[in-house]
């Protein structure tokens, strides 16, 4: 598992020394032409640093994926992006998930905000009946557990500081998924690659905490909680493990060959 790993993550940074350093260079004297001010006032080797990082950022929403996969190949057996789930859910199920996510986002006038709580919104939509209706559910992330006992998992993978519109379209999904009849799933997660904060009950990003209680609905992943999930035992250090081996590598390439200056000797303190 921990080769597979270092193998998405070096083409992505392979891809990224290329970009920076043959396709997509940071130009001094372009920088300064379109933005002579700040040019100015700032010394260019920050705007260098931001050069290189909206480069690095964009790419890494999808190797989340695709590290996703490889966990779920190397530990459940069987892991896909993209995935389609078609079912048929009850009409008024459709109707009551519209109604839930409508009240978390919009107050009612001169009332606090509706505090997100997964068991109690769940249970109210399975209670709709009425006509069968299709639904299909496009997930970031689908896997089956082959090497155990064929369950069946969807996640939503988001970047651990999502925004609100992101994180509602997510739970519309999972909603879905768990009010489809019959089930299509065995469990749908909406997970975060990691956690910014430490530990879960520090969680503290406001956005995705208007539509789950990121701290304690049981249908929200975050860091070693969604690896293992995924990978079973050990994928979170695997991925640590995996990461801190080649990190070193590049943080020596970006010192030498993007900044033009030698890495500082304690490189190794940098390691996850």
């Amino acid at each position: 598992m921990k080769l597979a790993i270092q193998s998405v993550i070096k083409e992505m940074m392979d891809r990224v020394m290329n970009k920076v350093l043959q396709e997509d260079p940071f130009i001094k004297e372009k920088h300064k032409a379109k933005t002579p001010l700040y040019a100015a006032l700032v010394p260019d080797e920050i705007f260098k640093g931001s050069h290189f990082e909206r480069r690095f950022v964009t790419p890494f929403g999808k190797v989340w994926e695709r590290l996703a996969v490889v966990a779920a190949n190397e530990g459940l057996g069987y892991g896909v992006t993209d995935h389609t789930i078609r079912g048929t859910v009850r009409k008024e199920r459709l109707r009551r998930i519209s109604e839930v996510l409508n009240r978390l986002e919009h107050p009612e006038p001169g009332q606090e905000r509706i505090r997100p709580d997964w068991n109690r919104e769940l249970e109210y939509i399975l209670r709709g009946r009425g006509a069968m209706i299709p639904v299909q559910v496009v997930c970031d992330v689908y896997a089956e557990a082959r090497n155990t006992d064929n369950k069946r998992y969807a996640f939503e993978l988001k970047a651990p500081l999502p925004n609100s519109d992101i994180t509602k379209v997510s739970k519309e999904k999972i909603l879905k998924l768990y009010s489809m009849d019959p089930l299509q799933i065995d469990g749908a997660y909406y997970a975060l690659p990691y956690n910014p904060y430490g530990r879960k009950e520090n969680y503290a990003w406001s956005f995705p905490s208007r539509w789950f209680n990121m701290r304690e609905d049981g249908v929200v992943l975050i860091g070693d909680e969604f690896w293992e999930k995924i990978g079973g035992l050990g994928t979170y250090q695997a991925f640590i493990d995996a990461v801190n081996e080649i990190g070193e590598e590049y943080k020596a390439r970006i010192y030498r060959e993007y900044l033009g200056i030698e890495p500082p000797a304690n490189l190794e303190e940098g390691r996850l």
